[in-house]
């Protein structure tokens, strides 16, 4: 699921209230501070877009969801050539630079931003790396090291296994991450 990182968007009613010379750019973040760097910008009143991404990562043993930046070290920041303060961009906490070509910051086409902010359930729902029939090994749990035919998903963390078990195929019911090709 993608949302967004800033408080100018939470009115799905705002379309584009950019002014005729505001345009969006591309912030460049330090490695791992585009969240900090969101805030940041935001508690300075710039209008900041920030779009995430929720995903099912592994830790300590347990599959967790974790926000992750959709552009990791990148966030879009919406200024005005004359009237916007440009100055303390770069001195905020997070950001390395505004994305230039030579010197002048390149701005970002107003319909990427858009197509980001009004289509993020292009980026939801039930992603599975098997497709049904598929051939695979039970990597972890109870039935590890044994073949199985993958059936369908169930949900986004579970998946409908068909295991030869006596000499007849049974349906489990297993975490999908226990499962390799």
């Amino acid at each position: 699921m993608i949302t967004m990182k800033t408080d100018t968007f939470d009115d799905p009613n705002t379309t584009s209230t950019l002014s005729d010379k505001a345009a969006w750019y591309v912030v460049q973040c330090k490695a791992g501070e585009s969240f900090r760097a969101a805030e940041h910008l935001d508690h300075q009143g710039y209008r900041v877009f920030h779009p995430v991404l929720n995903v099912q990562r592994r830790r300590r043993g347990r599959l967790t969801s974790v926000c992750e930046p959709l552009f990791p070290f990148y966030l879009f920041i919406c200024l005005d050539q004359v009237t916007s303060n440009w100055s303390p961009i770069r001195s905020t906490r997070g950001v390395l630079s505004i994305i230039r070509f030579g010197n002048t910051p390149v701005p970002v086409p107003d319909a990427l931003v858009e197509q980001l902010r009004h289509h993020p359930h292009e980026a939801e729902g039930v992603h599975t790396r098997f497709s049904p029939g598929d051939k695979i090994t039970v990597a972890e749990g109870p039935f590890k090291g044994l073949d199985a035919v993958f059936q369908r998903a169930k949900g986004e963390e579970r998946a409908i296994i068909l295991l030869n078990m006596l000499q007849q195929p049974r349906e489990v019911e297993i975490p999908q991450h226990d499962l390799s090709p």
